[in-house]
């Protein structure tokens, strides 16, 4: 049996889905058989004609042919659309990107290789069991566990990135808290060295050594405290500019992994497939111009 170089599974889609579109067009086809059928009945009842009863039969039965036909191509188009629809909204949800080769749609030799795989599964295998149609929906492919390890990464760099956001705000939030507490500290020193000229006037011969060595001790505490504080201040800064860069490097780190899974799935079988399944469908609506051109009148 003819294979297109795909997974079992996703095999199982596509011989569904070419199972779908034959039921289409045969249903079509049995339609524009019963214009003729109609015609042949309604307007073939005498055996004479003259040439312009003749032109207006045929004129008619081209309007009604090429409206099935239009109507069969449009939903044909629409029904292509919905599909890539239901794989591009799988492919988003894995943060992925797909692209298509509209050129690849008129390959010859892969239209040939669809052909051939379709005339083997419903030629060869009709006593094969119909799949139940319910399913659950395809999920990207994984050759070997890269783009699962990918993804996966991808989550532990952003779980990193919002733990370096926390960490960030924590940190300038510490540093609001030290400037806070310095110029408290500097507003209580103001009021020390107040204090300190009132007692002077009121204890001048009283304690005077005694006081002098208690404000002292307090100035030089005070500015140890100022001396810490400011250590610290620095040292949260310099948290925070790290923290910054780190916040930069993951983001850079988690943009390169997005971008080489979606290099990876570009070069994936599933890539390769949905260009071949275009390209039949184009292919398919070029024949179908080419027999409807036969019914046209020459000039």
């Amino acid at each position: 049996m003819a294979e297109l170089g795909l997974n079992e599974h996703h095999q199982t889609e596509i011989i569904n889905y070419m199972r779908f579109a034959r039921s289409k067009r045969g249903l079509r086809l049995k339609t524009v058989d019963s214009c003729f059928q109609d015609l042949q009945e309604s307007r073939l009842a005498e055996e004479t004609f003259t040439v312009d009863e003749v032109a207006d039969m045929l004129s008619g039965l081209r309007a009604v042919v090429h409206s099935e036909v239009e109507s069969e191509l449009i939903n044909t188009a629409h029904t292509n659309v919905l599909l890539l629809r239901q794989l591009f909204e799988q492919a988003e949800r894995w943060y992925l990107k797909l692209r298509t080769d509209v050129s690849e749609l008129e390959n010859r030799e892969l239209l040939e290789q669809v052909a051939e795989f379709e005339k083997a599964e419903f030629t060869s295998s009709r006593k094969k069991p119909i799949l139940d149609a319910t399913k659950p929906k395809l999920v990207p492919l994984n050759e070997g566990g890269t783009a699962e390890l990918l993804n996966k990464e991808i989550l532990r760099l952003q779980e990193e990135n919002e733990k370096l956001k926390s960490r960030l705000k924590a940190t300038e939030t510490q540093a609001a808290n030290a400037l806070d507490e310095k110029a408290e500290l500097e507003r209580v020193l103001q009021g020390l060295q107040l204090d300190e000229g009132k007692q002077e006037d009121l204890i001048k011969a009283q304690d005077l050594s005694d006081l002098e060595d208690t404000v002292a001790a307090l100035r030089s505490e005070f500015e140890k405290t100022l001396s810490d504080r400011a250590e610290n201040q620095k040292s949260l800064e310099e948290t925070l500019v790290t923290a910054k860069h780190d916040l930069l490097r993951v983001q850079g780190q988690l943009s390169l992994a997005e971008k080489e899974l979606e290099k990876k799935f570009q070069q994936s079988a599933a890539y390769r497939n949905m260009k071949e399944i275009l390209t039949k469908k184009n292919d398919q609506i070029k024949e179908l111009r080419r027999k409807l051109a036969k019914y046209e009148p020459e000039d």
